[in-house]
């Protein structure tokens, strides 16, 4: 990320051209949380390194990481561009960047001012700020209420994959259960696919409205490449999704991450 990357000025206004997105997804609020898995450590994205006259040396070992402090988000200025794990910086998705912590790992972020809770895939550098702990992509800053505020009073946890909850690092349980198993492939039911954002929210809306309660905080848009594309998850298997296509009376498309 890059190291001169702000977000919100103190009297509010953007700096550079950072800030949201020009055209914020419709119940960005349901896209779903990154789910832990066991991923290979990416050998480039964990080595020392230097910034803005501070170094750093990432910590690969699988260890328990809790920390509180401030985090920031950041947006458009810097959507589509390579994060330090290679991948294209999405900031519609539940990720986050962090100075020291495993690419790829996963972390349970609170924001303490209101309880509210997400799970982010961590896979980019940053923030380079002795005032900030972390950056947190739109979306996930948008789920846990700080989007005007620019920044917020955060805990991290990291997390990994388990049998039946995703474990914190402080060793309790997390409060809400995850259906999927370490070494699981989360599976998706694929609604629809666009290359504009406009269609895919319209199916989002109508979609809501036919949907049972239970599937309302599995529905999502995600953009992959430039396709946004409208879908339900994660699920544990094949045959969840199958389930879940038959109760909804709709074709059964099953992804993957």
């Amino acid at each position: 990320m890059p190291s001169n990357k702000k977000t919100v000025a103190k009297n509010g206004a953007y700096f550079q051209n950072d800030g949201p997105a020009d055209h914020i997804p419709v119940n960005l609020n349901l896209v779903p949380d990154a789910v832990p898995q066991d991923e290979p450590l990416i050998r480039s994205a964990n080595l020392p390194y230097s910034a803005l006259g501070m170094s750093f040396r990432p910590d690969v070992r699988e260890k328990p990481y809790h920390a509180t402090g401030r985090a920031s988000w950041y947006g458009k200025q810097f959507h589509g561009r390579k994060t330090t794990s290679g991948e294209r910086y999405d900031m519609f998705a539940m990720t986050a960047a962090h100075p020291t912590l495993p690419i790829p790992s996963y972390a349970r972020v609170t924001n303490l001012s209101n309880g509210k809770s997400v799970v982010v895939r961590v896979n980019d550098r940053g923030p380079f700020h002795k005032s900030r702990l972390m950056d947190l992509s739109f979306a996930a800053a948008y789920k846990l209420g700080f989007i005007k505020q620019g920044s917020a009073k955060i805990a991290i946890d990291r997390v990994w994959p388990s049998d039946d909850t995703v474990q914190t690092a402080a060793a309790e349980p997390a409060t809400q259960p995850r259906q999927l198993r370490a070494g699981d492939s989360p599976k998706y039911l694929q609604l629809g696919s666009f290359t504009t954002l406009a269609n895919a929210e319209a199916l989002l809306q109508k979609t809501l409205t036919d949907l049972d309660d239970k599937y309302d905080s599995k529905l999502g848009i995600v953009n992959q490449q430039g396709v946004y594309k409208v879908r339900l998850g994660p699920f544990p298997s094949d045959d969840a999704v199958r389930s879940a296509a038959e109760n909804l009376h709709v074709e059964t498309v099953i992804t993957s991450l």
